[in-house]
């Protein structure tokens, strides 16, 4: 079987650990923890090339990288970039983000992840920008809360590794 190393990025507080908790063992926890350095776990996906191993890396949230988290990054096959709907600087944050990952890993496969679906009400993203990022690449709007869209989503970046 294939093993896959996929790093999670974005700022902090974007429900990273949400979306791990919720894709690996399809629970969600109101309860706010922060991760502290890096979290690692693992799940086995069907894809249409044969079951990957994913081994998902939670990195701590971060506005912009630093020295010790990029050498968590080191390895990835793919990223998953993480952005708080409600919040729009998480979405300038990631771009940020976006344009690192490009420049150092641009084989890598990336996807984006526009969390917290569940309060569409109170989105607060530059819809222009988003669409631009949709250009590039595959961007879905997940709830780590009701779960929408998590599994789908980790299986296309599974399929993209594979």
């Amino acid at each position: 079987m294939v093993q896959r190393k996929v790093c999670l990025v974005g700022s902090f507080a974007v429900g990273i650990t949400s979306l791990l908790q919720r894709f690996v063992y399809s629970r969600f926890s109101d309860k706010y923890l922060t991760t502290v350095g890096v979290k690692i776990d693992r799940k086995i996906v069907p894809t249409s090339q044969g079951s990957v191993s994913l081994i998902l890396w939670d990195l701590a949230g971060e506005d912009e990288f630093q020295s010790l988290q990029t050498s968590f990054l080191r390895g990835a096959a793919g990223f998953v970039v993480v952005i708080d709907s409600t919040r729009n600087e998480t979405l300038q944050q990631a771009r940020s983000h976006l344009d690192y990952l490009e420049e150092e890993y641009p084989k890598a496969a990336k996807v984006i992840f526009a969390n917290k679906a569940d309060l569409e009400n109170s989105w607060d993203l530059e819809t222009d920008e988003l669409n631009r990022l949709e250009t590039r690449f595959a961007v879905f709007r997940t709830s780590a809360k009701t779960g929408h869209s998590v599994e789908e989503a980790f299986h296309v970046l599974a399929d993209k590794m594979s």
